[in-house]
């Protein structure tokens, strides 16, 4: 049965956090990112902030949250259309969730904001932080993930390394693979290694995308290529791990902010 929502979506199959409910703290008809990759499942970018805003009251999310029917999951999700840390009630809303929710909390970004020392602080309360990184050259930034505002290579990987110093939960570190960036996976590795996450994630786009994904044989051989590199990191691929079977409460919704189920 399809229940309306607002601000929650899924519950969803995650290959990164098994069954996963989102939440999307933007709640907005167009995407809201400072980023514009050429891969996203949400089309284009519309609406870029040119500096952090409150976008939805956070009581309204939990009180939608706190209306849902029993559900099974692995973790609360915020993520959604656009990038979560350009709104700046995370923590209040996250407070609110811990009062309604048991399940762990994760939080999936494009790292452009860990540059920013009070977003880094924002973060620590998150038990996994999923943060991408799909370029190793200023160039390939440019070409990707098409930067809205000016956004320097240097500075997102410093940003990585200064939170990983802070942060004691869990922090992945996920690159989206495609032809432009797959052969650079021994620069990609000189970077991970700087940033040293608890966990690399190989991705590339199975959902519907203007960027055709790389195969399940060229994956597989991009990271066997990094466990031989970092053999002291987890390394897990879109391919190979296993999605939960589980039924959105809404799926016009989860559509919306995934691009599929």
């Amino acid at each position: 049965m399809t229940k309306e929502l607002k601000y929650i979506y899924g519950p969803v199959p995650s290959w990164r956090l098994g069954k996963s409910l989102g939440i999307d703290v933007l709640s907005q008809p167009s995407k809201i990112c400072n980023f514009d990759c050429i891969y996203c499942q949400l089309g284009k970018t519309d609406y870029c902030p040119a500096q952090r805003q409150e976008f939805i009251p956070s009581a309204d999310i939990i009180k939608e949250l706190s209306g849902l029917p029993e559900t099974t999951i692995d973790y609360i999700t915020f993520s959604g259309r656009g990038e979560a840390t350009l709104a700046t009630n995370l923590c209040e809303t996250l407070e609110g969730v811990r009062k309604v929710r048991k399940e762990p909390v994760a939080i999936i970004t494009n790292a452009v904001l860990l540059s920013d020392e009070k977003v880094r602080k924002e973060l620590l309360a998150f038990d996994f932080v999923v943060a991408k990184l799909d370029a190793c050259f200023e160039k390939m930034l440019n070409d990707i993930n098409r930067p809205l505002n000016k956004v320097k290579l240097s500075s997102i990987v410093d940003g990585f390394c200064a939170f990983r110093k802070q942060y004691h939960g869990k922090l992945a570190v996920q690159t989206m693979l495609i032809k432009q960036n797959a052969g650079f996976i021994k620069v990609f590795a000189d970077i991970y290694r700087r940033i040293a996450p608890d966990e690399i994630q190989l991705n590339t786009p199975l959902r519907p995308s203007p960027a055709e994904p790389l195969s399940r044989t060229e994956i597989a051989s991009l990271a066997k290529q990094l466990k031989v590199l970092l053999p002291d990191i987890p390394i897990k691929t879109v391919y190979d791990s296993e999605k939960p079977h589980v039924a959105p409460l809404s799926e016009p919704e989860t559509l919306k902010r995934r691009g599929k189920i």
